[in-house]
């Protein structure tokens, strides 16, 4: 790797056989293989901290192929270069190969996996904390080894032939990868290089460790401690297991990274042959009758209306610990508990920014059981993707009182409580069967909101006095939740002063940042009222009065790409100059229109934009229609997109290549940054625009 810090206009153009010049600060990887040189060379810029440690992704093995070069974001240039640095190793004789052990996904795993096809970024989830004190890397990783070798789940992976099932190996390595201090900003920027990652699903390991070390001494404010953060994917596991986890790791790490004991039973096997012993009569007569009920939902924005947003949003409030005290208490003297006093004022909001207006009306949203509420033995101890969101729906009469709503809410939720381990596509699917089918994927049964309510895990994570003994003090890890798989999703935990924490994480395309806020701040607010409500003298619209009427939650519409109903390619933007070349994007389903609205825009060049769904209409499709536009295009063209169609784009550039001629250049960058993709884009075009103007050395 070297790194270049001219500035593209002052570098010559790319000529075959010479990669272009980096931007200021990007860091170049330049790999040739055997064979022609001038087809077999690839350049990767990186922009930002170069990532380290063995990286993959399933968008370089396309991509090593491809001539010319890519300019791809942080989240891929490290697993480009390590792929094509990187010789394949050489396959051990089949006599001595032994293949993994198969069994079937869980109904949860299947909605998982189904939703990772295009929202990659929806199940990964982190826990980051800073760790005071001595940090041994050696027996860092050798503890996470010895968890690795003791837990069926962390040496799990999935293969699809073509259903999707769990294939557990015999060994998987765990990735520790340590960051000295300055190699990123702050903890924030290494939480969200690890989370646009991704993971490789099909490969074991869905769970991996990143440190970064604080200031060294003698610099001012040193010796600041380590972060730490787990970054891991729920199609395997879930809060409360990386809880679990975590103990046997601090368990390890205090016996020099060695745990006594071979596999701990019960593991995920065992849990898939406890539910295909299930019969699943009862529980589909049972959520057939809740999630068929009829509820308001919240109302849409005007058509086409858009937040100028993208991405996934996070905004957070708390209450003190003597406020969650006061609630708890509260709580329990109604005969409930804490979740169950969130889900009352969540019911109560959304009855308010309904259409319902002073109108009883039943109200519908998702809720994550813990999933652990069966007849499993050690089941609560047990590692695995157990937490599983499920409808709840009751009716909001703003003039009864608001403890009548908090028993109506408690009994839904002992009613839950004996189907946790249904999931919500099943429900989706009983439905279906019946008159009144569901209309989205996710809307007929969890409606527009999720609530997670993670509830303490006293026991599970506690570092024990074996770290003290060694000068080690960890701080209680912070959650950073994963994007729920519908707009709006509200995430409750405990933090270690007793407080309770309120994460929003939402679609910024559907919900901008200042309504999620002040959705979010509504919630505390009543929250830090209801330990005032005593008997029944107080409605409903007694507490929602309190409130101001501005600022309710209007998610906007995301209306379908007009490709998705007509032709595999569709022009945003015509070219307004000649020999400026096309920008296209290989869009993955569901991408909104304003969000190709903002890339147009974000693109001020004027070279042509069009789109491409391969999705619907398929790879070889979308290549005889490029063609058939190129046809009458003139100048360059550059492939774009966004983390989850780098493969299927690599192989767009190589079906148009498939005649003899070069691949074009194929951009990458992370979903949430539609300016970085955009800048990318037209710096990729004029490149390219200048290697057409500009003879290379050989003519």
């Amino acid at each position: 790797m070297t790194t270049d810090g001219h500035h593209p206009s002052d570098a010559p153009a790319p000529t075959p056989g010479h990669p272009p010049a980096p931007e200021p600060g990007a860091v170049t990887v330049t790999v040739v293989f055997a064979g022609s040189p001038e087809a077999r060379q690839a350049v990767v810029h990186v922009h930002g901290p170069a990532p380290t440690g063995p990286l993959d992704t399933g968008t370089a093995p396309a991509a090593a192929r491809l001539t010319g070069y890519a300019t791809v974001s942080p989240a891929f240039a490290g697993p480009l270069a390590d792929r094509l640095t990187r010789p394949p190793a050489p396959s051990p004789a089949p006599a001595r190969t032994e293949p993994p052990e198969t069994f079937a996904v869980t109904p949860l795993q299947r909605d998982v996996l189904a939703d990772a096809v295009h929202h990659p970024d929806h199940h990964v989830e982190q826990l980051a904390w800073r760790w005071h004190g001595p940090l041994d890397t050696g027996r860092f990783t050798a503890a996470w080894q010895s968890v690795f070798d003791r837990e069926t789940v962390l040496r799990a992976a999935f293969d699809w032939d073509p259903h999707p099932k769990v294939t557990v190996h015999r060994h998987a390595t765990p990735e520790v990868v340590r960051h000295a201090h300055g190699t990123f900003p702050g903890r924030a920027v290494l939480m969200e290089h690890e989370r646009v990652r991704g993971f490789d699903l099909r490969r074991p390991g869905l769970l991996r460790a990143a440190l970064l070390d604080g200031a060294p001494p003698g610099t001012p404010g040193g010796t600041a401690p380590t972060e730490v953060l787990l970054t891991y994917h729920r199609a395997l596991l879930d809060h409360w297991s990386v809880h679990a986890l975590l103990r046997e790791f601090y368990r390890a790490y205090c016996a020099d990274g060695v745990l006594p004991g071979g596999e701990r039973r019960p593991d995920l096997r065992d849990y898939v042959r406890w539910l295909e012993a299930q019969d699943p009569s009862a529980a589909r007569d049972f959520w057939t009758r809740e999630a068929a009920r009829p509820a308001v939902r919240l109302p849409q924005a005007a058509p086409g209306a858009a937040t100028g947003q993208t991405g996934t949003g996070r905004v957070r409030c708390r209450l003190t610990g003597d406020e969650a005290a006061r609630l708890a208490a509260w709580a329990a003297h109604q005969g409930a508990t804490e979740s169950v006093a969130v889900h009352t004022v969540w019911a109560m909001l959304l009855h308010r920014a309904s259409d319902a207006a002073a109108e009883p009306a039943r109200v519908r949203f998702g809720v994550t059981v813990s999933g652990r509420g069966v007849f499993l033995g050690d089941i609560e101890r047990t590692p695995g993707p157990f937490a599983s969101p499920l409808p709840v729906s009751v009716e909001v009469d703003p003039a009864a009182p608001v403890s009548r709503l908090l028993g109506a809410l408690r009994d839904c939720a002992l009613d839950v409580s004996g189907y946790e381990w249904v999931a919500a596509g099943q429900i989706r699917d009983w439905l279906a069967q019946g008159p009144i089918a569901p209309q989205d994927e996710a809307g007929a049964v969890l409606a527009d909101s999720l609530l997670v309510f993670e509830h303490r895990t006293r026991g599970l994570g506690e570092p024990g006095p074996g770290l003290a003994a060694r000068g080690v003090r960890v701080d209680a890890p912070d959650l950073l939740p994963a994007r729920p798989p519908v707009p709006i999703g509200i995430v409750v935990h405990h933090d270690r002063q007793g407080g309770l924490v309120l994460t929003c994480v939402h679609d910024r395309a559907r919900l901008d940042d200042a309504r999620a806020f002040a959705l979010l701040s509504a919630s505390a607010r009543l929250l830090r009222e209801l330990p005032d409500v005593t008997g029944e003298s107080v409605t409903v619209a007694d507490l929602l009065d309190g409130l101001p009427r501005t600022d309710l939650p209007r998610l906007h519409e995301r209306p379908v790409p007009p490709a998705e109903a007509g032709g595999p390619l569709v022009t945003l933007r015509a070219a307004t100059a000649p020999r400026t070349g096309t920008a296209c994007l290989v869009t993955p389903p569901g991408t909104p229109a304003s969000w190709l609205a903002g890339l147009v825009r974000g693109t001020t060049g004027a070279h042509a934009v069009v789109a491409l769904y391969p999705a619907a209409h398929g790879a070889r499709t979308c290549v005889t229609a490029l063609r058939r536009h190129l046809r009458t295009a003139d100048g360059p063209l550059v492939l774009a997109g966004v983390s989850g169609v780098g493969a299927l784009a690599c192989d767009i550039a190589l079906g148009l290549a498939e005649d003899g001629g070069a691949p074009p250049p194929v951009v990458l960058a992370d979903g949430d940054s539609v300016g970085a993709l955009a800048h990318a884009i037209e710096t990729t075009l004029r490149r390219a625009e200048a290697k057409l103007e500009r003879p290379s050395r050989q003519q």
